[in-house]
């Protein structure tokens, strides 16, 4: 019961996060292409990344699973906007904004997958996690 209550508390300060860094974005670059939803996007998963290699069984930094919950589902899967991001992109189809759409889809899969990788690497520099298994 108190793991879910730490993923609870972790959810709502990522939800608020999310929220506050996009719509930071949205203020200064405007909302035609949803710039806020992929830089939350790209953050939260270079984030989860650093979190995984500082704090994984193999890292030096050995936590409990309550607080790799409370940061990688709770905090993390509360900041990243994945079903905001597939509406966003069904809206840009809809509106027949196709290139759109296929970019923000490529932009979102290849930026992210970037920024797990070298959320990796930074976090295993720090935390000592081996990079292959």
């Amino acid at each position: 019961m108190l793991t879910y209550l730490w993923i609870a508390i972790g959810s709502a300060l990522g939800g608020v996060a999310r929220y506050a860094c996009s719509r930071a974005v949205a203020l200064q670059y405007g909302e035609t292409f949803p710039w806020g939803t992929l830089l939350v996007n790209v953050s939260g998963s270079f984030v989860i990344g650093l979190i995984a290699a500082i704090v994984g069984p193999d890292s030096r930094y050995v936590v409990s699973p309550n607080i790799r919950n409370f940061l990688m589902v709770g905090i993390c899967g509360g900041y990243t906007t994945f079903s905001s991001f597939s509406l966003q992109t069904l809206e840009l189809i809809r509106n027949r904004d196709f290139g759109e759409a296929v970019g923000n889809v490529l932009l979102s899969v290849a930026a992210c997958m970037a920024a797990v990788a070298l959320g990796y690497i930074v976090g295993s520099a720090v935390g000592g996690a081996r990079l292959n298994r």
